[in-house]
């Protein structure tokens, strides 16, 4: 429950944070063949898994985040 954070973060900066501190490792790890939607993703769930357990985002945001657009290879 967000009460009983003291501080919570919101879904953009925690976007802002992943891609400028896991993604860059994602990157050099696993696309080095080209874009890897999955690597994202995983590293999204991960990073949101770490950030959960150590109280910087509700249990609600955990399970509501959905992948942000830089982990979506898109067609368009």
């Amino acid at each position: 429950m967000s009460s009983n954070l003291i501080h919570v973060m919101k879904r953009e900066d925690a976007i802002k944070d992943f891609v400028e501190t896991w993604l860059p490792h994602i990157i050099i790890k696993y696309e080095w063949n080209g874009f890897d939607e999955v690597a994202r993703c995983e590293g999204w769930n991960n990073y949101t898994d770490h950030l959960c357990k150590s109280g910087l985002i509700s249990d609600w945001q955990y399970e509501n985040w959905s992948h942000p657009d830089i982990c979506l290879f898109d067609l368009a």
